[in-house]
């Protein structure tokens, strides 16, 4: 009972908005450091494509499995404890995926490496969503804005480091350096509590977060999609040298950043359900340009207008989720997560195969469609 003494007596201020912001910069740098070593394990292992993208679905398998069980540590250790021990494992094994080489090893590093990755990731969404409510202020997509910052200085740090000539195992003693300087500056003022811990340990979702969840499934699909597949669409459909493939991405990825770092004043001025149904909707047109204009041009500006309708629904949806009292949030956030996650692991899957039955322009139609399903969710949801 004394977290729960801890938690009404104790309310988050700047110091703990400031902290949960660096925690959300460690989620981003965490992952996105390992993105430039994939070609040097594939390499250095030997392993095919197949081989490669099971080894890749046991990281995401970690992750999956480490979310509920966060959310159930958090609410008995505190969140401070519980992102710690997340991102000590993330330490622990970077400089394995730089070095390791057989695929048993392999597969057991990347379990813990995305078992630490989840364990953050839902504790500081679950962090984020009582800081917010705290100060009474939309703050959310500040948070993931600096989770995506996080993202593109992991992937274009280490990339550089690579470049100058580090090691991968030099590159990732960096990448260590790093995120130990940024928890030790975020730890002293992470929660020492979680959730309240009413209700169950675990429960399936269901009603109102099960609705949530969906839509967070359905925009992390589209993150999937644009991750894995925007590049192989532009050199295979619009014929651009595969050297500027991953273009498309970038642009994705950069009015993502920029958008969510300004998405707390745009939710503020146009209201949650309109930031929704505008983005999904702003998405949708993206993608849909992006997969039926000609020229490859145009097809850049269809993913960054992707990049910034996307930006800001699933922040907003977290926010929903903190004030919905249908499951308690110490299993309604880690179950949106887990949600979100699997839309980004299937993404690929389900693009590949839907575009193996018929073409990878009709998968992203598709995909725009379930977009402005999200848009009309937004006006079904009012938040």
């Amino acid at each position: 009972m004394s977290n729960l003494n801890t938690s009404t007596t104790f309310v988050p201020g700047r110091l703990e908005q400031m902290s949960t912001r660096i925690a959300f910069f460690i989620a981003g740098l965490g992952i996105a450091a390992w993105a430039p070593l994939v070609p040097y394990v594939k390499a250095r292992a030997g392993l095919d494509e197949g081989t490669l993208g099971l080894l890749l679905l046991c990281l995401g398998v970690g992750s999956i499995l480490a979310m509920p069980l966060a959310g159930i540590l958090s609410t008995r250790f505190g969140c401070r404890r519980v992102t710690t021990g997340g991102t000590l494992l993330i330490c622990a094994a970077l400089p394995l995926l730089a070095t390791v080489s057989s695929v048993p090893a392999l597969i057991a590093t990347l379990f813990m490496f995305g078992a630490g990755l989840g364990t953050v990731d839902s504790t500081v969404n679950l962090q984020a969503v009582i800081v917010e409510r705290a100060s009474g202020k939309h703050m959310m997509s500040g948070f993931h804005g600096l989770f995506s910052l996080g993202g593109i200085v992991g992937a274009a740090g280490v990339s550089a480091l690579l470049g100058f000539g580090f090691s991968p195992l030099g590159a990732m003693v960096v990448v260590i350096a790093c995120l130990v300087a940024a928890l030790l500056k975020a730890a002293p003022h992470l929660l020492p509590y979680g959730s309240e811990s009413a209700g169950p340990a675990f429960a399936v979702p269901h009603g109102i977060v099960l609705f949530i969840g969906g839509m967070c499934f359905i925009v992390f699909l589209a993150e999937g999609a644009a991750l894995d597949w925007s590049a192989v669409f532009l050199a295979q459909e619009r014929g651009i040298d595969t050297a500027y493939a991953g273009l498309g991405y970038a642009a994705f990825a950069l009015t993502m950043t920029v958008g969510r770092l300004t998405g707390d004043t745009i939710v503020r001025r146009l209201g949650s359900t309109r930031v929704i149904v505008f983005g999904g909707l702003t998405a949708a047109a993206g993608l849909a340009l992006a997969t039926f204009a000609p020229s490859w041009e145009a097809a850049l500006v269809g993913y960054a207008l992707l990049g910034a309708g996307c930006s800001n629904i699933v922040p907003v949806l977290y926010t929903a989720v903190g004030k919905q009292t249908v499951m308690p949030e110490h299993i309604a956030v880690p179950a949106i997560t887990t949600l979100g996650y699997a839309g980004i692991l299937a993404g690929p899957a389900v693009i590949g195969f839907i575009a193996h039955g018929s073409s990878l322009s009709f998968a992203f139609g598709l995909m725009a469609l379930l977009l402005v399903a999200v848009a009309i969710g937004g006006k079904v949801l009012k938040v």
